[in-house]
């Protein structure tokens, strides 16, 4: 299901403008792209709230409703506060639907406790991304991509073109070139021990 936000349209422009919305528990923000002109707008603080801790709200095609108006739009740049959680400004981006658009999606780890590396090994993951950005049609823009480490051991590294990617999407990277295969994850020893050491332990223990 589409998440919704409501906006409207904002004349007044600057520093004091957006100082006197934010008081007003409102927020600035911007619409572009497409055949039309930017246009400045003002949202609600709590309607915001309410979906930014959601993945799914940075990744996802939203409805936003511009004084009753809906377009498909995508966040493009959000402004954080510089010492609270709330956010300050957000640039959305107009979707066309019939042209391929570039999104960052995050990833979903699976499979790290049952992985050689980790169950039976005692290794330490390691998260090298944690989001991909990726080139689809609006269509196809997925959820999230899943990473899976099930099989892998201690010393093992997943780099980018070993992702599974859903049919018509594709990575940015990747289309770059091969030298721009990164790692997305690995499994190592534990600091200050090897595996093998940290293996045999956890075995005396168990014999204990």
């Amino acid at each position: 299901m589409s998440i919704e936000l409501n906006a409207e349209l904002r004349t007044d422009q600057g520093k004091g403008a957006s100082r006197r919305l934010r008081h007003a528990e409102k927020m600035p923000a911007i619409v572009y792209g497409g055949a039309k002109d930017p246009v400045s707008l003002t949202l609600l603080s709590k309607d915001v709230r309410h979906h930014q801790n959601d993945e799914a709200f940075y990744s996802s095609i939203l409805s936003l409703k511009i004084d009753g108006k809906a377009e498909d739009v995508i966040i493009r740049d959000i402004q954080h506060h510089p010492f609270k959680v709330d956010l300050m400004h957000i640039d959305f981006q107009r979707v066309d639907a019939k042209s391929k658009m570039h999104i960052h999606v995050p990833l979903h780890f699976v499979g790290e406790e049952k992985s050689p590396g980790v169950k039976q090994q005692g290794g330490l993951v390691s998260h090298l991304l944690i989001e991909v950005e990726v080139e689809c049609m609006p269509k196809d823009i997925p959820e999230f991509i899943e990473v899976d480490m099930s099989k892998m051991n201690s010393g093992d590294s997943l780099h980018l073109s070993e992702l599974v990617m859903p049919k018509g999407v594709e990575l940015v990277a990747l289309k770059q070139g091969l030298d721009h295969d990164t790692g997305v994850c690995s499994i190592h020893a534990p600091k200050g021990g090897s595996v093998d050491a940290a293996t045999d332990e956890a075995g005396e223990d168990a014999g204990e």
